[in-house]
């Protein structure tokens, strides 16, 4: 038996028939349109599955990495590494790739999780997997330093050297491990960012804080909103950072495990075993702290500034509007002796039009009236200026 088709088992009109030019029209729009739809449904499909990845946390299919085998060598050229692998053969859960995948920037809580051989740390730019023998830099996700920067170029030249450990007759070799030494590389890389960029916003700060001396203007108070802003983003990642730290030199367990190279060999070490790691984090965190000490006083700079400024500018405005008061004070008194006038100014006979000192004298007790009246309110003014921190009557001590 011969199987029909969808598109012959569409009814078609009597009228189509006769015509066949007609017909063969009406039959290949039947066909257009039923490969429109089935398009239209491959590509609904399509992005269902990505919205479904983006709200599982689930990135794409392979990850781009640089790799560094034990011996400091890297690979020619970066290499992509399906996730499924990543999580196989390296031991990881696939909620530790989640962040990396997720991030697309310079991300501002940092990370390190350790796993049962490996490290995977998430410090600013660099995200990275350290393994006893081999270091797993991802690249895919580097958008807060570009690959072909100065600062990633140097931090994969150290980083090599670090693995390789090269030294004159074992003097300068570096006795640490080599996931130890892995570790230093991305945190000295790290420290080196934050300090190039810390120095920068303080120079930007001081030298706004120095024009601000000789003149106040808007555009210099809008700059300096905007750098104080930078300098807080700043500061909180800066305070993560060391609080990454921190949380790590409290945990002896998680600092006995990140001896990868003794783990591997089967060497298992005490809780308190961990003086070289510990070491470590401790002279970083130092560095961490004094950068975050150095931004929170330059921020307290800044808002000190910000605060006499607006202690000038509310003085600059109530003397506006004691001026405003003072001439205020002046119509009035002026009103004053201007009613007085208009009363003599009148078409009304009286007897001072008939005495030759009655203008002298009308305008005389005018002008005195005017003074009396602009020099008492004047001399109120001042009392309500006068400003006390304490009240005038006598505080009662026992």
């Amino acid at each position: 038996m011969h199987s029909v088709s969808k598109v012959a088992r569409i009814r078609i009109p009597s009228a189509l028939v006769r015509f066949p030019y007609i017909y063969s029209t009406f039959r290949c729009s039947k066909l257009y349109s039923t490969r429109n739809d089935n398009i239209a449904a491959v590509l609904l499909q399509k992005n269902l599955i990505q919205r479904n990845n983006a709200l599982s946390n689930y990135g794409p299919g392979t990850m781009r990495c640089t790799v560094f085998d034990s011996l400091g060598n890297k690979c020619p050229s970066s290499i992509d590494i399906r996730r499924e692998d990543l999580v196989s053969r390296h031991q990881l859960l696939p909620r530790d790739l989640r962040k990396i995948e997720r991030s697309r920037g310079v991300d501002l809580v940092p990370t390190l999780l350790v796993r049962r051989n490996g490290i995977l740390i998430n410090v600013l730019t660099v995200r990275a997997l350290i393994k006893p023998e081999m270091v797993i830099i991802f690249d895919s996700v580097g958008g807060g330093i570009s690959l072909d920067s100065r600062n990633h170029k140097a931090f994969i030249a150290d980083l090599s050297l670090r693995l390789s450990n090269e030294g004159t007759d074992g003097l300068n070799r570096d006795p640490l491990p080599y996931e130890f030494r892995a570790l230093e590389a991305i945190f000295v890389s790290a420290l080196s960012n934050m300090s190039s960029e810390m120095k920068v916003l303080l120079t930007v700060c001081k030298g706004i804080l120095k024009d601000l001396e000789y003149s106040i203007t808007g555009d210099k108070l809008r700059f300096l909103l905007i750098q104080n802003k930078k300098l807080t983003v700043f500061r909180r990642k800066a305070v993560l950072v060391r609080q990454m730290l921190d949380d790590l030199l409290d945990q002896d367990d998680v600092l006995c495990q990140m001896y990868l190279t003794d783990k591997q060999d089967g060497k298992i070490r005490q809780l308190d075993d961990h003086a070289e790691i510990e070491m470590l984090l401790e002279t970083y965190y130092s560095h961490v702290d004094e950068i975050v000490q150095i931004v929170e006083s330059s921020i307290s700079n800044v808002k000190t500034t910000e605060e006499i400024i607006n202690i000038i500018l509310d003085s600059n405005r109530n003397q506006l509007l004691l001026l405003g008061i003072r001439f205020t004070i002046g119509l009035l008194s002026l009103g004053g002796a201007i009613w007085v006038g208009s009363l003599y100014g009148m078409n009304l006979e009286n007897f001072i039009e008939e005495n030759s000192y009655g203008f002298f004298a009308v305008s005389i007790i005018a002008l005195l009236s005017m003074i009396w009246l602009f020099a008492y309110s004047i001399g109120h003014l001042s009392k309500l200026q006068k400003m006390s921190l304490v009240n005038n009557s006598k505080a009662n001590i026992k």
